[in-house]
């Protein structure tokens, strides 16, 4: 079964026309990509921020968990 109308892969591929979707579109993606990375880590450290921020909140000021963890 063909979707293509291509019945043999045995030619010259510059002949053919688009062989994968969104063809011409990758430098786009490419950016969608980056920001979405960078988006991605900004809302992680966001989040990682206010879950210390909240241990910190319920154990003591910085200085009292530094004391805790130190080793004899």
């Amino acid at each position: 079964m063909s979707t293509t109308g291509i019945e043999s892969w045995a030619v010259d591929l510059k002949d053919i026309a688009a062989i994968y979707p969104f063809q011409g579109m990758e430098g786009l993606f490419l950016v969608v990509g980056v920001v979405l990375w960078l988006g991605w880590h900004v809302l992680q450290t966001r989040a990682e921020k206010a879950d210390y921020d909240g241990v910190i909140g319920r154990h003591g000021d910085e200085a009292s968990i530094n004391e805790a963890l130190e080793v004899d």
